[in-house]
């Protein structure tokens, strides 16, 4: 059964092309009335017709003839570049008695939004929405939405059912709350800023691991990538649908005894399972969670239209402790990168990460410790490397957004890191006059009981504080501990400075009571970390999560098990607990000592407490 599985799915994947070519004339889903086509760039026009058929394009008033190919019946034709225009522009195609028509075509920049769900997370839902949707009149903005179709192997078209509002839409206050919420902060402001047309296309996956949205052909390029991909090759070759179902059919026959206990009628039965219904997370190869199965079906499958650029933003997935694998995840966001740039063409196409962002629980002085062991830091650390990895600083860029905080795994503040990527864009991609600027650490070294931490900029806080927050520190036991912080004080500092001018912005000291000869610091290091500093005080810098160690995340490099068992997570978080409990103590015997110095100085009872 399971031989006959993969030959009928080797069967099917090798008819997909020619299903298309069965049917009339066909354009790629990608392209509809209301679209951006990429400036600058060629732009080429693809599809499907009866083989050897002759198909002619027309963009505007230039045509262009070609012939659909014999095998499959592909066809493409080919325009030289043009200029940004908001002059709306009529595309037709003919084939024979066959003709396709889209209207309303503008021609300026495309901007990729990928990852997971916190991407996709609509403006409607969003803070502010009522402020941003009555501002959502802006015909030069488009966007088109492809939702879900995660596939084993890379397709050659989009499905009609993948597709929103059957393709491009322009944006107005009816449609913008369907808007991908951060990608409307940032298209919508580099469309004002530039005045061309900015079309968007929101790609991202619910619930997609970082491996399902990296083109499967760069998994050959590293040891780790590829002994992963083989893991989910076998689980291919392995897996037996009818086993699979039969599993399925089990559980609902369970539940509907379940059910018929508690009295429900038979016509309130839950439907009987098949093979249809199997998700995609039940077919190995096809799950979001499995190599490059997203890419396949939502980017890779549009390779050959011109893009500008692409902002990524992901990362809860990645950071459950049975997938937290961080040596994994920088190997493969170095990867997915180059793979965006060979495919489509651009060695130097524009790519902004937007670090994992915050949710749940934020850290406190009371849990400072328990919610500093998680996965997430290091997976927001792998985020940040792996882009550095790609060695271009300004068209490759990590944007940190741990500070913005909020419960819950779909954080509804999003306007802010759209907007932080287009400050990003229009002055490293587009040379724009807007401050952009980010803050890293330099140096860190021990001196006596303090770890001295010195930044490339100014970092301080952008409430005028002087105090940092954030930090904790350990010794050679590696006990991380939350820590003190100070800026180096300025000698000549005047009662009437402002704060930033009393002292030196590019000098933390750092040291706790409990770490007499400290050895490493880390910052923001939780999953919604305390952590004030912005790279010269600006709001959108936020200084980047880091630490000065290399004890690594316990992951294990068998990709076949979990990456964290759940004794050893059990015992981090008892460890971190003691942690805690040991910092609380020698607070509060430090309290008394205070308590006590006072009374000897004659301040009452009353003033002391």
């Amino acid at each position: 059964m399971k031989n006959t599985y993969i030959l009928l799915t080797l069967i099917a994947v090798a008819l997909a092309p020619l299903a298309t070519t069965a049917e009339a004339l066909k354009a790629h889903g990608i392209f509809s009335s209301n679209m951006v086509l990429q400036r600058d760039k060629p732009i080429t026009i693809w599809g499907w017709a009866k083989p050897g058929n002759q198909v002619s394009v027309k963009l505007g008033s230039e045509a262009k003839d070609t012939t659909a190919d014999n095998k499959e019946g592909r066809w493409q034709a080919e325009f030289p570049a043009r200029e940004a225009s908001g002059d709306p522009l009529k595309l037709v195609i003919q084939s024979g008695a066959d003709t396709i028509t889209m209207e309303d075509i503008l021609i300026g920049d495309i901007w990729v939004m990928f990852g997971q769900s916190n991407m996709a997370f609509g403006l409607g839902k969003t803070h502010q929405a009522d402020m941003e949707i009555l501002q959502g009149n802006q015909p030069l903005l488009r966007q088109c939405r492809i939702s879900s179709n995660e596939q084993a192997t890379l397709q050659t078209d989009i499905p009609a059912r993948a597709l929103a509002n059957d393709g491009w839409v322009v944006a107005d206050p009816k449609t913008v709350a369907g808007f991908s919420a951060i990608g409307h902060a940032f298209a919508s402001r580099v469309q004002r800023a530039l005045g061309i047309p900015i079309g968007i296309i929101d790609n991202a996956r619910g619930g997609a691991s970082l491996e399902s949205l990296v083109p499967r052909h760069k998994f050959d390029d590293h040891p780790i990538a590829k002994r992963y991909a083989d893991s989910v090759d076998k689980r291919i070759a392995d897996f037996d649908p009818d086993e699979k179902l039969a599993g399925k059919i089990a559980g609902w026959e369970r539940k509907c005894a379940q059910l018929r206990k508690k009295g429900t009628p038979e016509n309130k039965m839950p439907p009987k399972p098949t093979r249809a219904s199997l998700r995609s997370w039940d077919i190995p190869g096809k799950s979001p969670s499995d190599a490059a199965s997203c890419y396949n079906g939502m980017f890779g499958v549009f390779k050959g239209l011109g893009i500008k650029g692409v902002l990524f933003h992901q990362g809860y997935n990645n950071a459950m402790s049975s997938n937290c694998r961080p040596k994994r995840y920088r190997v493969l966001m170095k990867l997915m990168i180059e793979g965006f740039r060979e495919d489509f063409k651009d060695p130097e196409l524009p790519v902004g990460v937007i670090g994992f962002c915050a949710g749940g629980i934020p850290q406190t002085d009371d849990n400072f410790e328990v919610w500093s062991t998680g996965g997430a830091p290091y997976i927001r650390e792998a985020q940040r490397l792996g882009a550095m990895d790609v060695n271009d600083p300004d068209k490759v860029v990590f944007l940190p957004a741990y500070d913005i905080q909020i419960p819950g795994l779909h954080p509804h503040k999003k306007q802010p890191h759209g907007l932080r990527a287009a400050r990003w864009a229009l002055n490293k991609v587009y040379d724009a006059r807007v401050n952009w600027s980010t803050a890293s650490l330099k140096k860190a070294e021990p001196h006596g009981d303090e770890m001295v931490l010195t930044f490339d900029q100014k970092v301080m806080p952008d409430d005028m504080s002087t105090i940092p927050e954030g930090f904790s520190i350990a010794g050679e036991d590696g006990k991380f501990y939350r820590a003190h912080a100070r800026f180096l004080m300025k000698k000549d500092a005047g009662i009437w400075n402002t704060a930033h001018k009393s002292y030196d912005a590019t000098v933390i000291h750092v040291w706790s009571p409990l770490v007499e000869k400290p050895l490493a610091v880390r910052y923001a290091w939780a999953t919604s970390p305390m952590g004030n500093l912005k790279a010269n005080g600006r709001s959108w810098a936020p200084l980047a999560s880091f630490r000065t160690d290399r004890w690594d995340y316990p992951e294990s490099e068998d990709p076949t098990v979990s990456a964290v068992d759940r004794s050893a997570n059990r015992a981090m978080n008892a460890e971190a607990t003691i942690r805690l409990e040991t910092r609380k103590l020698e607070e509060a015997k430090k309290a008394l000592e205070i308590l006590e110095r006072l009374k000897t100085l004659g301040v009452p009872e009353a003033v002391a407490k």
